[in-house]
């Protein structure tokens, strides 16, 4: 089947490139949609979307950016412009699959309009940046990023091989796309969703926690509570994609209010309480704050509890002043949830560090997480005390059937509606 893959480049200096990589598409039997993001002059090659449309989508005109606003002011109608363009085409059925190319513009342009699509979409950029922090760019969508190498400045004996590879994988997704609708992959995709929020400290309870749905006819989705991992889970239970929401590792509030590196910023727990998407959520791994290594701490945590988890990890221990405001912020969140919500508490610890024994073991702290809880959670919400550590069998079992529970009870009302 033919596909279409858009190809997002500044033809004012990437033409070549946007045309080698073009080729090599149409070679494999398939349409391009060349979408020009250019500012500086006029391309060297006839585009299909022209850079004065992307600049008028954007809220602009080609002259005006032209006539000397500033490269920042150019920059940011050219990305308004792009996500627009692109968003508008897909739903448009206009393409199949995203490409693009540059540098720090080029691939801020080009990243925009990739994170305008809906997961799925395959989406590639070649950027001279990708070795480094790409979160700026790639964000909660699922975005391929290959580094260049040498710059995207001309066709060589490096950058060809580059482009070469990046074509051939943006062929080989769009047309694995069409074929993954078939088969076991569809029934998967039939589905519901439940998502499920885990880390290395609380993976016996979800494993366990995601069988037992799985059994149930639900595909669970886990993230890894790493700041980027929350971030995407709020992202797709906003988006519709999730019917119900196992968060037993709300560790990334830890970082937020202490400022590890794993924070998932100041909206997380929001997603499911707007959406009223049922939910247990528990205080898993609110006990620790994530660092990289040793030297990574901050000076006023060196008297801190400190805990070496792997060469790159270092996880300080939460204090009791630290987690009565950990317990109040969960409360707050859970508070303003639409649908169906439980929290758990797992009364003999929140980790596998924390456990009678372990490093972070300090019964003092974590009441102080569950007094806030129980203090400042609305009063409808229910609060189940479980006697074990999350990571006991028992809590895992009360989680899931909590869950199903409340899914099963929401859509048997739905159904007693007139």
């Amino acid at each position: 089947m033919t596909k279409t893959v858009a190809i997002v480049a500044a033809l004012d200096t990437k033409a070549a490139e946007a045309q080698f990589v073009g080729e090599i598409v149409r070679r494999r039997g398939h349409r391009t949609l060349m979408i020009d993001v250019g500012v500086l002059a006029d391309p060297s090659i006839q585009p299909d979307i022209p850079s004065d449309e992307v600049a008028r989508a954007g809220g602009s005109d080609l002259a005006t950016l032209r006539g000397g606003q500033g490269k920042a002011q150019a920059m940011a109608v050219m990305t308004e412009g792009a996500a627009r363009i692109v968003a508008q085409m897909f739903k448009a059925r206009q393409f199949d699959g995203l490409i693009g190319m540059g540098g720090t513009a080029g691939t801020t342009i080009a990243s925009s309009a990739a994170r305008a699509l809906p997961l799925g979409v395959p989406k590639l950029i070649v950027s001279t940046i990708a070795s480094g922090d790409t979160r700026p760019f790639v964000g909660t969508k699922d975005i391929t990023m290959m580094y260049s190498v040498v710059d995207i400045a001309g066709l060589n004996r490096i950058s060809t091989k580059i482009l070469t590879n990046a074509a051939c994988a943006i062929v080989g997704m769009v047309e694995g796309e069409a074929r993954v609708l078939e088969g076991e992959a569809q029934a998967v995709a039939s589905r519901p969703v439940i998502a499920a929020s885990m880390f290395g400290n609380t993976t016996p309870c979800v494993d366990r926690a995601r069988a037992i749905l799985d059994a149930r006819g639900y595909e669970v989705l886990v993230f890894h509570a790493t700041g980027t991992g929350g971030m995407t889970m709020e992202s797709l239970i906003a988006d519709g994609y999730v019917d119900g929401v196992l968060d037993v590792t709300t560790t990334e509030w830890a970082d937020e209010l202490c400022g590890g590196v794993f924070s998932a910023g100041p909206h997380r727990l929001e997603a499911a309480a707007d959406a009223g998407v049922p939910q247990v959520v528990a205080p898993g791994c609110l006990d620790m704050v994530n660092f990289w290594a040793p030297d990574s701490v901050p000076a006023a945590y060196a008297q801190r509890k400190l805990f070496n988890w792997n060469p790159s990890v270092t996880l300080m221990r939460t204090n009791v002043e630290e987690n009565a405001r950990l317990g109040r912020v969960l409360a707050e969140k859970v508070s303003k949830s639409r649908g169906a919500v439980s929290v758990l508490l797992p009364l003999r610890g929140v980790s596998q560090l924390d456990s009678a024994g372990n490093v972070f073991w300090w019964p003092e702290a974590d009441a102080a997480l569950f007094d806030a809880i129980r203090r400042y959670v609305r009063p409808d919400i229910p609060v189940i005390d479980v006697d074990v550590n999350i990571n006991d069998p028992l809590f895992a079992d009360r989680a899931a059937a909590t869950l199903l529970s409340m899914i099963e009870n929401q859509a048997k009302a739905r159904l007693a509606r007139p």
